[in-house]
């Protein structure tokens, strides 16, 4: 769950910091750039922290390293699911955001909607998907547009948005083809909008609006297209709303340090969660450190907070101080 941010003023408690970046996920390059711009922000703020790509380097030499403390920028499969922070629990060595268990349910969709639906969060409809004729089920139940997505990418990675039922199959196929089932959602057609959360508060909502058919890849991390709106609302109500609803959504995972919700808003007014994202990018076309911005918070100093995320109940595993290899 979130926690209030426990505030470290001097450099040196953070210890030997590593910066995970990279792995082998398809969210590869992004990773790349998030965690080369996360080290520099770190050095610049006198921390003595160093680059990781576990694509490239051993588990034994990482054990053996001694690090004090990982921040980590792996994003999608690999680096957000629970398998890294797993690893880093039983190496007893802490670790930015989210723990095991709420790392795995935030990236699988399909568990993280029916929570959602159990809390009594707003979430558009949604089915599994594991063939094309679950998908034309779903069509005959949503209507079109309908979104078709896998289960547990992040990125909008193999996500479609489906105008028609000749559109069906590929978008069944490519969604497949991560592994896993998919879901088709109910598209809900209207305003889409995130809100970050930093030690259990919700920074100003960010409104997103793109040329393309949908905020997908290409719209996150590469078009000059994309406007962005912080705060995405001038109703301080509405501003309310997505934040109460990010920090139940964030909170009904078990989430903890950061992450990001995203949401769409229809034509009722309402924000509906999408979804959970507790590595969220930290490019120059990122969302959460604009919002951090927009809250007063420079991108060094956005780094700082997220590390202090580290000395928190999921990572106090050991004293500080205390690495993998005890040193």
């Amino acid at each position: 769950m979130s926690k209030q941010r426990m505030v470290i003023e001097n450099a040196a408690e953070f210890g030997r910091v590593v910066v995970m970046y990279g792995g082998n996920s398809c969210e590869r390059e992004v990773s790349l750039v998030s965690g080369a711009a996360v080290l520099a922000a770190l050095r610049s703020r006198d921390i003595d922290a160093v680059g990781w790509d576990p694509a490239e380097n051993d588990l034994t030499e990482f054990v053996a390293a001694g690090f004090d403390r990982v921040w980590i920028a792996l994003h999608g499969p690999g680096g957000e699911d629970g398998e890294l922070q797993g690893m880093l629990q039983w190496l007893n060595t802490p670790y930015t955001g989210s723990g095991v268990l709420a790392s795995a349910l935030a990236m699988n969709k399909i568990i993280s909607k029916q929570l959602f639906n159990a809390a009594g969060i707003i979430t558009p409809d949604y089915m599994g998907v594991e063939a094309i004729g679950d998908a034309r089920l779903a069509a005959d139940k949503f209507g079109f547009p309908l979104v078709i997505k896998p289960q547990s990418q992040g990125s909008s990675v193999g996500m479609s948005k489906v105008f028609a039922a000749d559109e069906l199959q590929s978008a069944v196929d490519l969604a497949l083809s991560f592994g896993g089932p998919a879901l088709a959602e109910r598209c809900i057609v209207g305003d889409e909008s995130t809100v970050a959360v930093l030690h259990g508060q919700a920074l100003p909502s960010i409104r997103i609006e793109t040329p393309r058919v949908f905020y997908d890849y290409r719209a996150k991390y590469e078009s000059e297209n994309t406007r962005y709106f912080c705060p995405g609302t001038d109703d301080p109500e509405l501003e309310q709303r997505f934040h109460d609803r990010a920090i139940g959504a964030f909170n009904i995972l078990g989430c903890s340090g950061w992450g990001r919700v995203d949401f769409m808003t229809g034509n009722d007014g309402e924000p509906q969660v999408l979804e959970v994202n507790t590595i969220p990018g930290m490019t120059s076309h990122s969302l959460v450190p604009l919002a951090a911005k927009v809250a007063g918070i420079d991108f060094a100093e956005l780094c700082w907070r997220i590390l202090e995320t580290s000395i928190d109940e999921q990572s106090a595993i050991e004293p500080v101080g205390i690495a993998a290899n005890g040193a």
